[in-house]
């Protein structure tokens, strides 16, 4: 297994997590009324997720656990190989589904639902130490 290239995209996301912290507003209406800030942390957001699906797809292709037909079923792969707990697969469903939205711009993207999204940071943070503590064991 290639530890050093999932390290590397780990240090990537934690990267994304840093600057996003720096940048994340601490109220609704100071987000809102910053066209940089939101386009800065949308697309953090957006290229966080993504890491975390780069992450995913390189343990399954690595660990040899399947061939998912779709993106989502990578970490349904994980949670079954247990690499990652049900509660975090859930939560990287769901970032799945917001970064579609973040991406393909289903209708308008609703400032609130960004903004929320931004105090879900530690759920990237968690994702990482769950890999890092599978990639110490194996």
């Amino acid at each position: 297994m290639d530890k050093e290239r999932i390290l590397s995209k780990i240090d990537e996301l934690n990267q994304y997590i840093k600057e996003l912290e720096k940048i994340r507003p601490k109220t609704f209406e100071e987000y809102k009324s910053n066209i940089l800030i939101k386009r800065a942390c949308e697309r953090l957001l957006q290229v966080s997720i993504e890491c975390i699906i780069d992450i995913a797809s390189i343990l399954v292709k690595e660990l040899k656990i399947g061939l998912p037909s779709e993106e989502e079923d990578l970490f349904d792969k994980l949670e079954e190989n247990r690499i990652i707990t049900r509660k975090m697969k859930d939560k990287l469903r769901l970032m799945r589904g917001f970064r579609n939205i973040l991406v393909h711009r289903y209708g308008k993207i609703d400032d609130k639902l960004v903004f929320e999204n931004l105090s879900k940071i530690q759920d990237f943070k968690d994702f990482s130490k769950q890999i890092i503590e599978f990639l110490k064991n194996n």
